[in-house]
């Protein structure tokens, strides 16, 4: 099978493996995971933030800057379909306390006039404003970077801080040419993750400064992430920094090759190619086109009534081509009811 379902499907190469049966390890409770702290000093490196610390999901790393930052009676404005709205199962409220402010965006990507008007402080009958989510990418599209540090002015002048959702920042930045470490300095925090398209079988990446991080570990236990021998799953981590960066662009080549084979069909209309990820609509109902492509051994899912086609490593130049064939010679009549 072919598997375009997310970038999560990835599975950890050979030599990742062999990298984790090797890893030396201890109690990262307590801070003695050798292979962690390395980890966590190569993501402070890359950043270019203080300090950095291993958090088990996307998720968790995530709503502990909403917990640190937020809370009751507090407010973090964020677009209509970042992620902490539509996907972390309302984790900003239930467990953070906060009050996400959605704002109409442009797939995602926030206009900095539109973050400052809706910015507001104390009123006695309102929540105020405490925290401006960013997330690049989103839906594969890349935030321009100067909209990024326009936002982080506007911030810095209303004192509100600025977490960026960089669960797939290194696509953002092999692909516009943006160091992680200039990304990451639009923002207070920013978390990143290592189980999608850098293919490890676990964890992401918060970094920030030295005493956010230190808040962060203690919540981080709260939340039940306080891990022990976890030095097998950073060696993935580190080997992924180490080796799978630059190769995104072929994840971004093979999304390139498949847009463009659907874009020349009757019954794709693209909403978004961009990175790893493809978003399209149709005539047809979706799971018939998706029960279509699954008999040729081709998987995709439907993601808010669209077709969604996530590339990644596990993706071959042979599986692109033979995808690209699909979509030229499959017959549409196939998708009706």
């Amino acid at each position: 099978m072919k598997d375009f379902r997310s970038d999560t499907f990835t599975q950890p190469s050979e030599e990742m493996r062999k990298a984790m049966y090797s890893a030396e390890t201890g109690d990262d409770v307590y801070g003695e995971d050798k292979t962690a702290n390395k980890l966590q000093r190569m993501a402070e490196e890359i950043t270019g933030k203080e300090e950095s610390l291993i958090v088990s999901s996307g998720c968790m790393g995530n709503l502990i800057p909403l917990m640190i930052k937020g809370g009751r009676g507090m407010e973090v404005l964020c677009a209509e379909e970042a992620h902490i709205v539509r996907h972390e199962i309302g984790a900003v409220s239930s467990l953070a306390g906060t009050l996400p402010l959605p704002i109409a965006s442009d797939n995602g990507i926030l206009a900095p006039e539109a973050v400052e008007k809706n910015i507001h402080g104390y009123a006695y009958d309102m929540s105020q404003t405490a925290i401006i989510e960013t997330e690049n990418t989103t839906s594969g599209l890349i935030y321009p970077i100067e909209t990024l540090k326009s936002i982080k002015k506007i911030a810095e002048k209303h004192n509100l801080w600025v977490h960026l959702d960089g669960a797939r920042i290194f696509n953002a930045s092999v692909e516009a040419g943006v160091s992680v470490k200039e990304y990451a300095s639009t923002s207070d925090d920013i978390t990143f993750c290592l189980s999608k398209g850098l293919g490890c079988p676990a964890f992401s990446i918060l970094s920030s400064t030295k005493e956010f991080i230190k808040e962060a570990r203690r919540l981080r236990k709260l939340l039940g992430g306080g891990m022990r021998q976890i030095g097998i799953f950073a060696a993935a981590g580190i080997y992924a920094l180490e080796n799978n960066i630059a190769r995104l662009k072929e994840d971004h080549q093979h999304r390139a090759a498949i847009s463009e084979a659907l874009s020349m069909t009757g019954w794709a209309d693209l909403k978004i190619s961009a990175t790893n990820m493809i978003f399209f609509t149709s005539k047809y109902p979706m799971q018939n086109i998706i029960e279509a492509f699954r008999k040729r051994g081709v998987l995709f899912l439907e993601d808010g009534g669209m077709g969604r086609i996530v590339t990644s490593l596990n993706v071959t130049d042979e599986d692109t081509d033979e995808t690209v064939r699909i979509i030229k010679e499959i017959d549409e009549t196939e998708f009706k009811s």
